[in-house]
């Protein structure tokens, strides 16, 4: 008998089913973490979050001192969402279990929607295996089923408002999506202006559309805030640099090579301004240059936003990792499970900000993947065809043979 190549014919419904699957599988295995693992003490300060918000409302949680917990950092919506969950927490349900819910559920809708964006720009089975790399990927079940915060939500809905805006051709519900995104957690601000650039290239209606879904949903959930508490709300949140633990890319780099204090202090402090206005101009560039690859776009700025971050947390290992499997299936499984292994480590710790040297060395191994990863992004951006997002979502069956691929279409085996 012959050897043969094994290939299976795969049809669009056949292979959304399989990641959802998947994605399901791996919502059952974070919420079992999180109903049977105490978690790190972000855990303990979300409920204490949650209590204050109870007591002072979402809006006036901003201008309270809050004796024993850190700087209220969230936007608007995380205090709906925890008031949200302490209402539940009375039925009887753990707030230590209920506080890593919504990032477990939104990595259950962030597979599906890397699916759907690589079908587009790839072959089913790439697609097929990038959405089962985000259901399985080792560093977002440590960070969102183990530590849960709001990081991985926002996340999922700033690549949902690029899929929605390039290839669904939703302006409205992206405008909403992309507002979600920053109500959430405010790094998704690096890739709004790309969203808006666009938004404008597609025509006016388009932008019309873009802008009032966004501005709709902005109001309604920043505006009460904006009114009220404004000064409070840009100290806490607009302001807001990060802790300053060296642990982590630029700042541990520059603790490590011996850099002058005062360089790693203006970095950590003004200067971070810097490397948010580098991610801002880098994703409007390449949103500019290839529009069809926005989703695509909005993974590679949220990638550098955290290889140029100055400031260091096991959950910020969140922000790149769905996006980099956008980028191609080998890229996003070797961040994932080199960085997982990092918060694994990190976890098991005496804490999840005081990493021993073996954490350390791993990070900055994953430093270095993460910018190769990037490169390899960037690199298939400009070679993708500006007007398409490199490969039609069709519906007819495929036959899809093991392999991954870039955004560009090409594949490699």
């Amino acid at each position: 008998m012959g050897i043969r190549t094994r290939c299976e014919t795969w049809n669009v419904p056949r292979a959304r089913a399989v990641v959802l699957i998947a994605a399901a599988v791996g919502l059952l295995t974070r919420l079992l973490i999180a109903a049977h693992m105490r978690g790190p003490a972000d855990v303990h300060i979300f409920r204490g979050f949650a209590q204050a918000v109870v007591r002072y409302g979402p809006i006036r949680i901003y201008e309270q001192p809050l004796p024993g917990l850190p700087v209220y950092n969230h936007p608007p919506l995380a205090g709906w969402i925890l008031l949200g969950l302490n209402e539940i927490s009375e039925l009887g349900i753990p707030f230590g279990t209920l506080i890593r819910a919504p990032a477990s559920i939104a990595d259950f809708f962030c597979a599906l929607v890397v699916f759907e964006i690589v079908r587009r720009r790839a072959s089913l089975g790439a697609a097929v295996a990038c959405g089962i790399g985000v259901a399985a990927s080792p560093v977002l079940i440590a960070t969102s089923g183990y530590h849960g915060n709001t990081d991985a939500v926002a996340i999922t809905f700033a690549l949902l408002a690029a899929h929605l805006l390039a290839d669904r051709k939703a302006p409205l519900a992206a405008g909403v999506a992309a507002a979600l995104a920053i109500s959430v957690k405010f790094i998704p601000v690096v890739v709004i202006p790309a969203l808006f650039v666009v938004a404008l290239r597609a025509g006016r209606p388009v932008l019309l559309r873009f802008a009032a879904g966004f501005t709709a949903l902005f109001a309604l959930v920043w505006g009460p805030v904006l009114v009220t508490v404004p000064e409070n709300l840009r100290e806490n949140v607009l302001e807001y640099a990060g802790g300053g633990y060296r642990l982590w890319g630029l700042v541990r780099f520059a603790d490590l090579f011996g850099l002058p204090d005062s360089f790693i202090t203006f970095i950590e402090g003004d200067g971070h301004f810097l490397f948010v206005l580098a991610c801002v101009a880098a994703g409007v560039w390449l949103a500019r240059l290839r529009p069809a690859q926005l989703p695509v776009v909005v993974a590679v700025t949220m990638g550098l936003l955290l290889l140029l971050s100055t400031a260091s947390a096991l959950q910020y290992l969140t922000w790149p990792a769905a996006g980099l499997f956008v980028v191609g299936f080998w890229p996003g499984a070797a961040y994932s499970c080199l960085l997982g292994v990092t918060a694994v480590l990190g976890y098991r710790g005496r804490s999840a900000v005081r990493w021993n040297e073996t954490v350390l060395h791993f990070a900055e191994f994953g430093w270095l993947v993460l910018a190769a990863a990037l490169a390899a992004g960037v690199r298939a951006i400009l070679a993708a065809r500006p007007d398409r997002p490199g490969g039609p979502p069709a519906e007819e069956p495929q036959i899809a043979c093991p392999r991954t691929s870039h955004p560009t279409g090409s594949a490699v085996n």
